[in-house]
């Protein structure tokens, strides 16, 4: 058995003991992961304060949500997609915050829609390695986004950045929900041309 399988195993053991009432089954669990997702999330947030508040976030909802975890994914995948949605919501925070003191606006993607960083940072998250990378690729789409046409960039901004609807972005725009659609579309494609062969 490898120790991947291993790891999985154990999980799959605590789980059992925490859903059958043993909390200290959840500490376990605190102890083997802390330090890998919080690694993690730092690296993705690069603020240890942030990092240290994300990673508590994280537990404190997989400890809300275990009695539903149905098994179907490692118990280590589940956490880590719950630590880097966290992460991301915290960026695109930060981000919105902060934008108009010292990120430009032709700045990458936002947190809840079909091209997001979701798409970048893989689901299962092994080494920090990884991560690394992943971080030098967020700041890449920020130029390939500057790269773009100031229609294909406006758009994603729209959708991406605000979290508009497709019904809103058509009204700002005025222009109809089915052009709305293929321009994001043609303007996804124009910025995966500009990062070459970073999105294959």
């Amino acid at each position: 058995m490898s120790t991947k399988a291993q790891e999985v195993a154990f999980d799959r053991l605590l789980v059992d003991r925490f859903k059958g009432g043993d909390q200290s089954a959840f500490d376990e669990m605190v102890s083997r992961y802390w330090d890998r997702i919080y690694s993690m999330v730092n690296q993705l947030l690069r603020n240890s304060q942030d990092a240290e508040e994300v990673t508590q976030d994280a537990f404190i909802r997989a400890h809300r949500g275990l009695v539903n975890f149905r098994g179907e994914s490692a118990f280590s995948t589940w956490l880590y997609q719950i630590a880097t949605n966290l992460a991301r919501n915290r960026y695109w925070y930060w981000w919105r915050r902060k934008r108009d003191k010292s990120v430009s606006i032709d700045a990458p993607f936002g947190a809840d829609n079909d091209m997001t960083l979701a798409d970048v940072i893989p689901a299962e998250v092994e080494t920090p390695d990884d991560i690394t990378v992943t971080q030098e690729f967020i700041d890449r789409i920020g130029v390939g986004m500057q790269r773009i046409s100031v229609k294909h960039r406006e758009i994603l901004v729209l959708r991406n950045v605000k979290n508009m609807s497709y019904e809103e972005i058509a009204a700002v725009l005025g222009i109809s929900i089915g052009t709305v659609k293929s321009r994001i579309a043609r303007a996804r494609e124009s910025l995966r041309s500009k990062l070459g062969e970073d999105f294959k």
